[in-house]
């Protein structure tokens, strides 16, 4: 998964104080290192975002 699409993601948040974005899953040792192998780099933990949703995350 390339890193454009992290920003469709509902696990994709912006921090005010570090004023950047990251994600908020918490991943194992073993499963990042999983994530960091494979070929495709996806990430399991992606979920899709509606329109709403991720406006209403952003108005937090």
């Amino acid at each position: 998964m390339n890193e454009k699409m992290c920003q469709y993601c509902l696990f994709y948040d912006y921090d005010i104080e570090l004023d950047e974005y990251y994600c908020t899953i918490n991943l194992d040792q073993d499963d990042l290192e999983k994530m960091m192998m494979s070929r495709h780099l996806e990430c399991s933990a992606f979920r899709m975002g509606d329109d709403y949703t991720i406006v209403k995350k952003q108005g937090r």
